[in-house]
């Protein structure tokens, strides 16, 4: 995939494909990704390469995220998505003015255990003022003694764990690319609790 001089010569790109066969019929998707580590956002450019209308966000308190970000919507093609700077657990202007969301993507937001309530702070914000919407999260088991679900209930959500294996995402090997080690990888999706939607 071409890319444009603007990009310093170190930036390696890696392309992850995804295929799907549906009756005969083979399509697929590829994404150019920076190799940069934190906040490439392949989950939106994914979402975005798919006609999705999709904003990006990371860190405000990491800039260097959200120019990764940046770099992977431009790697894409991808011009008109917008980069927010939003930190999990901060109620800023920028989360306030957000339009309407129907669904929320999470890529490995639960990492670190000081952070879960942060981040479903944010998320119970988002979905009170968008009840309709859904926040989908995958997340990598690292520990037995990490919980959410204290958690959840305190922010009046509810979780789903969704099968990987319903839409053939429970292989070793995904959109080329093989994590090292056994690694358990899980996808929920959380909602605002029943009672609480009030539609």
């Amino acid at each position: 995939m071409a890319h444009s001089g603007a990009e310093p010569p170190s930036i390696a790109y890696k392309v992850f494909t995804f295929e799907d066969n549906k009756k005969n019929r083979q399509e697929s998707l590829s994404v150019s990704i920076p190799e940069l580590g934190a906040g490439v956002s392949l989950p939106g450019v994914v979402a975005a390469r798919c006609g999705a209308k999709v904003i990006l966000s990371d860190s405000a308190r990491t800039p260097v995220c959200l120019e990764n970000c940046r770099r992977s919507c431009a790697a894409n093609g991808l011009h008109d998505v917008e980069v927010l700077g939003l930190t999990w657990g901060e109620v800023s202007p920028d989360l306030v003015l957000l339009p309407e969301l129907d669904v929320i993507l999470g890529s490995d937001v639960f990492y670190e255990p000081q952070d879960f309530e942060d981040v479903l702070v944010t998320v119970a914000f988002l979905l009170r003022k968008n009840p309709r919407a859904r926040f989908w999260t995958t997340y990598q088991e690292r520990s037995a003694d990490w919980s959410i679900e204290a958690l959840l209930h305190r922010w009046s959500l509810t979780c789903v764990d969704i099968q990987l294996e319903e839409f053939g995402a429970d292989r070793s090997e995904l959109a080329a690319s093989t994590l090292p080690g056994n690694h358990s990888v899980q996808m929920m999706m959380v909602t605002l609790r029943t009672e609480d939607v009030g539609l």
